[in-house]
């Protein structure tokens, strides 16, 4: 059989919609092309290839397949099984095991999946769970700089840690623009109430981001420091550049969750203020309603002598008392800005 040539098998990735892809690459390099599940012991049994497996939401029997080619841990198999996996990395003999939470913009909304990754000397699989991108472009940038790539399966696992991490900047940067968006309701003139409900969800959403970006810092760290048989010296300068970035998405996260607390905050100040003026405003005009209250209800009380009764301009001259006394009272009100 020619070494450049994959071998060939019965089936094909297409008869499997949970292999998103499966390809063999030479020690330079090169992409010998796609193979199939059954000829990955083949393509592994020569000194000079790895293959990148990649799936998407497989099911027991395609992962019993995967442990048989690949020599997996029983432990590793048992937690990709399982699609909600707190994110780790595991060491299980020669072959590393990592989960990584995912985010993703749906319809506005976040939404989150997770990655399983298993990266040994000759091979590296990803498995794909719920809300989460193909990493075709990761393998095709990988694909870009076979010099790199002659580096072994360990640069397609910098190259899809980085595409995960790259992915989440635009979620914070439209976040970003929604809340500047949403700034603006905050001070309109009117209270609305599904402002309040979205700063409390983006709040929320926010949240499960960092606690999804934050353990990832410990996984580059290690892959930076350790596991000298599986990262090469030389990409652990492309790590450290990834480590940075999860650095910066950290803190973009933390400081926009302190924004979205400010802006919840100034949101119910305004919302009380406003409630303080209407309460100010109607104790302003009951104020002034009170003066001729008092006053009219003293003629419904059974005195004989009263000024009205004997004096002809006595009821004129106590409208204009009522009318003094009340003016009076708008203009202190007026003047105290209360009105």
């Amino acid at each position: 059989m020619n070494p450049t040539t994959p071998p060939a098998a019965a089936t094909t990735p297409e008869d499997l919609p949970m292999v998103v892809n499966c390809i063999a690459y030479r020690k330079d390099g090169g992409c010998l092309g796609d193979i199939t599940l059954d000829a990955i012991s083949e393509v592994l049994g020569r000194p000079d290839t790895f293959v990148w497996l990649g799936l998407h939401e497989p099911d027991e029997a395609l992962l019993e397949k995967l442990q048989d080619e690949f020599g997996l841990h029983d432990l590793a198999i048992e937690d990709a099984r399982n699609a909600h996996q707190r994110t780790k990395i595991e060491a299980y003999g020669d072959s590393l095991f990592m989960v990584v939470q995912t985010a993703q913009l749906i319809a506005g909304h976040l939404a989150f999946g997770e990655t399983h990754i298993f990266l040994g000397p000759r091979y590296l699989v990803t498995i794909r769970h719920g809300a989460s991108l193909s990493y075709a472009p990761a393998r095709r940038s990988c694909e870009n700089t076979p010099e790199l790539l002659a580096m072994g399966p360990s640069y397609g696992l910098y190259g899809v840690l980085d595409f995960i991490v790259d992915n989440m900047s635009p979620i914070i940067r439209d976040f970003r623009e929604e809340l500047q968006q949403l700034e603006q309701a905050i001070f309109a003139e009117t209270f609305n109430r599904d402002t309040i409900r979205r700063l409390y969800d983006m709040q929320h959403e926010l949240m499960r981001l960092r606690l999804a970006v934050a353990p990832l810092q410990d996984i580059i760290s290690q892959l930076v420091r350790l596991h000298p048989d599986l990262i090469p010296d030389e990409l652990r300068a492309y790590f450290r550049d990834v480590y940075d970035h999860v650095f910066r998405v950290n803190e973009s996260i933390g400081a926009m969750r302190e924004m979205l607390a400010a802006a919840i905050n100034v949101n119910l100040a305004l919302v009380s203020y406003g409630q303080n003026e209407v309460m100010k405003k109607l104790a302003g005009w009951a104020a002034m309603l009170a003066a001729p209250t008092l006053l009219t209800s003293w003629y419904g009380m059974n005195f004989t002598h009263m000024p009205e009764l004997n004096q002809p301009w006595a009821y004129p001259a106590m409208i204009v008392v009522m009318l003094t006394v009340v003016g009076g009272i708008f203009l202190l009100l007026k003047r105290s800005k209360w009105l």
